[in-house]
């Protein structure tokens, strides 16, 4: 049996070539030629089969033979607010990890006991572009810059808000709880916020909380800040997929 490709390319509908690094993946690694059929993926809830209509030495064209809308998998906008770690591999794994089990949306926040303050979002950008195609999610999830965490939780957002933290003295509510009560509307947007390796400052947390960010438990061990985002989306998708009944 044929391997089935998946490329990523934006507005795949009217684009007609493959991006440049998708085009050099499909002609010098894959060796497609005219004739093979495709997969497009174009981040916005649609794949399309197309079949290659010119290989050339640096263009790939393609004639789409049939649009395929795609199901949302999950209820609801989850969007996903992290300090970065000084290790930029561990977030990157983490991006990736977290896009193969489903979210929408993944910010940077500069907060004040944050190990890093620069992040490169093409990188992610190219690790979240991966993930999609391997996973294949009709979505991709988008990738914000970096932004003063004051700046973030004081900017108006709908949907229910939650700050992760391990300060005992501030009262929690245990995340899969908080998604299972009255107070979520599951097609909501969902905004979560985890802190870096030193925590949240307790300024930041209750700036958050007066924002109207809900303080939520992730369970009673303590989580490296990667481990915690992964567990978190997870609690998410487990409280907001779409439930396939045989």
């Amino acid at each position: 049996m044929k391997e089935t490709r998946y490329f990523f390319v934006p507005e795949a509908e009217s684009a007609g070539a493959l991006p440049e690094e998708e085009a050099a993946h499909a002609l010098r690694v894959l060796r497609l030629a005219q004739g093979d059929e495709i997969f497009l993926i174009d981040g916005n809830g649609y794949f399309y089969r197309a079949v290659v209509s010119v290989a050339s030495s640096k263009k790939c064209l393609y004639e789409i033979m049939e649009a395929m809308p795609q199901s949302r998998l999950w209820h609801g906008h989850i969007h996903l607010a992290m300090a970065p770690t000084k290790n930029i591999d561990r977030v990157e794994w983490m991006a990736e990890k977290v896009t193969e089990i489903g979210f929408d949306e993944l910010s940077f926040l500069n907060c004040r006991f944050s190990e890093r303050r620069v992040v490169k979002c093409n990188r992610i950008e190219r690790v979240v572009i991966s993930a999609v195609k391997q996973s294949r999610k009709a979505w991709k999830p988008v990738v914000n810059e970096i932004m003063d965490f004051k700046d973030f939780v004081c900017k108006p957002r709908t949907g229910l808000k939650c700050i992760a933290h391990c300060y005992s003295e501030v009262e929690k509510t245990d995340l899969f709880q908080l998604l299972q009560s009255p107070e979520d509307v599951p097609d909501s947007d969902l905004t979560i916020l985890i802190g870096p390796e030193g925590d949240f400052s307790i300024d930041e947390v209750n700036m958050a909380i007066a924002n109207g960010f809900h303080s939520i438990s992730l369970g009673e061990c303590r989580l490296r800040t990667e481990t915690a985002c992964l567990f978190a989306v997870s609690i998410a998708q487990l409280a907001r997929r779409k439930l396939k009944l045989l």
